[in-house]
């Protein structure tokens, strides 16, 4: 197979879906329409000249607020409202993945994969400011260079406040972020056959280089700015070694000079940032990440050698220069991302699974400013269960980030013991249609609508036969799996689940006896009960696991 090489055919509408899965939280029907026929270059390019980097800013969504609906991160820091502002950001940041009136885009997605890969979290940030400048430096660089969004993220204010970058001074070293950059943000702990790609020592000259780092105005009340800064005074000016496994790089210390433009912090960073790219194992480190996260959990051999080698190399090398959006043009137009033993690869997690699910059921979001309190408990609806399942949104449980996607990326983690009932309960609220997010407005599937939306001259029972149980079945289904379902499971969901056991041709006598009179309290109850017990097992099913 020629793993990277461009799959060149127009896209089927189910390889439009595969890639809208992937790329995205999750598409929506009309989505996958207007994708199938374009070639997997144009599909790319759309979704990504559909970024917007100028949505509108987080409002304050407490309807009990004399501010409600107002903008916040223009105004002095707020102490007393610092939770609920920096809570309102992941909503803010999830109403911008769940929007069905903009046109498809895979920066949220992918801005997630950095915030994933880059983990500072809100709870240990603790200063809605600091995370939000960190959410919109992701953002807006997710799709630049990885040379650049290495060296901001190293002196950004929530950076340096999540990993104790400010604590780090000349003779007394800080080493928790130097250690997490080499592990966790550049080359990786070790390799691909397992061996080590830095030493401890390598730790310490990093933390060396990296003091002096510090941000102002942190939680002080009334504060209208912050920034980072650098203190010579507390940076280690002299010379840092590294070990082979950098080719013995020697880092010269520097001072600042009161003329010089270029402090002494940033340019022993650029320094240090060259020489941590310049390790072979960064790049394939980053691609294999990616791979995990667009295509396959599970790296083989043969993968490492035809994708992630070849992938990595294009990364780094010098007409790519460590751009990022090459890269990923590559990865999500090639041969072996539309590979067919990649469709149903990765469980889904909590954000694919609840993003996608409001996408894919055309559940509209509410507006944030003038509708702020619906949009309040939409989000809520979503948020609270998504962390339920396991993924608190900009509060991972560790530096490793969320632990299905830690390294080794087994995405089967989302599904325990624990997740498995609650997904199901996630996915029966669209059935029963509990959740009233403001009146008129009850969230979830209208499924005798849509099964009218089935039928043929609905009121002309005599002239127009009625729809069958595989007519429904197949329309429910229509885009929902990612892996086409076998006769036998079809037969299973019709026979056993809709139909409970009775023969199919009772369905034509109960659904023309609702055609005749849909008014009927009893008759429109009877097939509705049908229509619950066929799509609540048709989500509990793979689709909202796999994608």
């Amino acid at each position: 197979m020629p793993y990277l090489d461009t799959y060149a055919p127009a896209l089927t509408t189910a390889q439009a879906a595969h890639l809208l899965r992937r790329a995205t939280f999750g598409p929506t029907q009309a989505e996958i329409t207007s994708f199938t026929g374009l070639t997997a270059t144009q599909a790319v390019q759309q979704l990504i000249n559909n970024a917007n980097y100028a949505p509108p800013p987080p409002v304050d969504i407490d309807a009990t607020e004399p501010t409600a609906g107002q903008t916040y991160l223009d105004k002095p820091f707020n102490g007393d409202r610092n939770f609920d502002f920096g809570h309102y950001l992941r909503y803010w940041w999830l109403g911008l993945m769940t929007s069905q009136t903009a046109p498809p885009s895979l920066l949220d997605k992918l801005t997630l994969f950095w915030q994933n890969h880059f983990v500072a979290t809100r709870e240990v940030v603790d200063d809605y400011r600091f995370v939000n400048q960190y959410l919109l430096l992701l953002r807006n660089n997710a799709l630049g260079n990885f040379r650049t969004l290495v060296t901001k993220i190293s002196k950004e204010p929530a950076m340096l406040r999540y990993l104790n970058g400010d604590e780090n001074e000349v003779g007394k070293p800080n080493e928790n972020y130097a250690r997490e950059l080499q592990e966790l943000f550049t080359v990786g702990a070790v390799d691909f056959a397992g061996n080590k790609n830095y030493t401890e020592d390598d730790v310490k000259a990093a933390a060396r280089v990296l003091t002096g780092w510090k941000y102002t105005n942190y939680w002080v009340r009334g504060s209208t700015s912050f920034a980072t800064k650098f203190v010579n005074s507390k940076h280690d000016s002299t010379n840092k070694t590294f070990s082979a496994r950098y080719n013995s790089t020697v880092i010269t210390g520097r001072a600042t000079d009161p003329s010089a433009t270029v402090t002494a912090g940033d340019a022993e960073l650029d320094d240090l940032v060259t020489m941590l790219l310049n390790h072979p194992q960064t790049p394939r480190f980053i691609c294999r990440k990616l791979y995990r996260w667009y295509v396959n959990p599970n790296i083989t051999q043969t993968i490492e050698d035809n994708v992630i080698i070849p992938l990595a190399q294009f990364f780094s090398s010098a007409g790519n220069n460590y751009a990022i959006q090459p890269v990923i043009v590559k990865l999500l137009t090639s041969q072996i991302f539309f590979d067919d033993a990649n469709k149903g690869a990765i469980v889904k997690s909590p954000a694919d699974m609840a993003v996608g699910a409001m996408r894919f059921f055309n559940q509209p979001v509410p507006d944030m400013t003038t509708d702020y309190a619906a949009f309040n408990k939409y989000f809520s609806f979503m948020y609270w269960r998504m962390r339920d399942l396991q993924m608190a949104l900009i509060d991972q449980p560790s530096v490793f980030g969320y632990e299905a996607y830690y390294q080794t990326g087994y995405s089967k983690i989302w599904m325990n013991t624990t997740t498995i009932a609650l997904r199901s309960d996630y996915t029966d609220a669209y059935i029963w249609r509990w959740l009233e997010v403001k009146p008129g407005y009850k969230m979830g599937i209208d499924l005798l609508a849509w099964a009218t939306s089935l039928q043929p001259n609905f009121a002309d029972t005599a002239g127009t036969p009625a729809i069958s149980c595989a007519d429904v079945q197949a329309g429910f289904s229509k885009n929902l799996f990612a892996i086409e379902l076998l006769q036998s499971q079809k037969d299973f969901l019709i026979d056993t689940i809709m139909m409970q056991g009775i023969p199919r041709t009772s369905w034509t006598f109960e659904w023309n006896a609702y055609r005749n009179a849909p008014t009927d309290t009893n008759k429109k109850n009877a097939v509705t009960w049908r229509l619950q017990n066929l799509m609540k097992y048709m989500l509990r099913m793979a689709e909202y696991h796999i994608f």
